[in-house]
């Protein structure tokens, strides 16, 4: 069985560096550069091999993201192996040693790809609530207009009926209810919050009376 272990390079200390477009790399030193050119690798992936062009100089990141096309495996879930180590995805190809022609071991990485998952799903989550919440808003201003009008009939010296008051009370009831089964954190949380209150004060409205001239 094939001993696996964390990678580190073959030359410097492994310190990590900040590329321009936010990726962390590991550091380039002037004794460790080298001129890039392009090289061939031989990646094998369960029983096929993939014969993959890059540059010399590119990261195992990269060369992740080549082969995600090649083999239809996400890039987040593979773990990349080259001479009986697991090569982290910061690190550069050639400070690791790979040449060209060189062969390397893809496989599929369980864990990261149920942590990767999970991610997604709690980010599907997030987006479902929140489009639940802009949902129950939407309805409670339409009654909240609903309101406004009775406020105008009122102030105009007419009456509204009982019946469209109890209507407009259940309505605003059924939206609490549904509200109160979205759970989350963070910004769902807040945006709950602020559509509770928005949803209690018009309730209040309504159950205490202050439209009082009904029929």
């Amino acid at each position: 069985m094939m001993k696996m272990s964390i990678g580190t390079t073959t030359s410097g200390d492994g310190e990590m560096e900040l590329r321009p477009g936010g990726m962390v790399v590991q550091k380039r030193t002037d004794h460790s550069s080298s001129v890039p050119r392009g090289i061939r690798v031989r990646v094998k992936y369960g029983s096929v091999h993939h014969e993959i062009s890059i540059n010399s100089q590119s990261t195992f990141g990269e060369l992740k993201k080549i082969l995600s096309g090649a083999t239809g495996v996400h890039h987040q879930d593979m773990q990349i192996i080259y001479k009986d180590k697991e090569r982290d995805s910061k690190m550069f190809l050639d400070l690791s040693g790979v040449k060209d022609r060189s062969k390397l071991i893809l496989i599929e990485d369980p864990i990261s790809q149920e942590k990767r998952l999970l991610e997604l799903r709690k980010i599907a989550t997030k987006e479902k609530s929140s489009k639940a919440i802009s949902d129950i808003s939407f309805q409670v201003e339409r009654l909240a207009g609903q309101l406004s009008a009775f406020d105008t009939v009122i102030g105009k010296g007419g009456k509204v009926e009982e019946k469209n008051l109890e209507n407009l009370m259940e309505m605003l009831m059924n939206q609490l209810v549904k509200l109160d089964a979205i759970s989350g954190d963070g910004d769902v949380k807040l945006k709950k919050k602020m559509q509770l209150e928005s949803n209690d004060s018009i309730y209040k409205l309504l159950e205490g009376g202050k439209i009082t001239q009904v029929c």
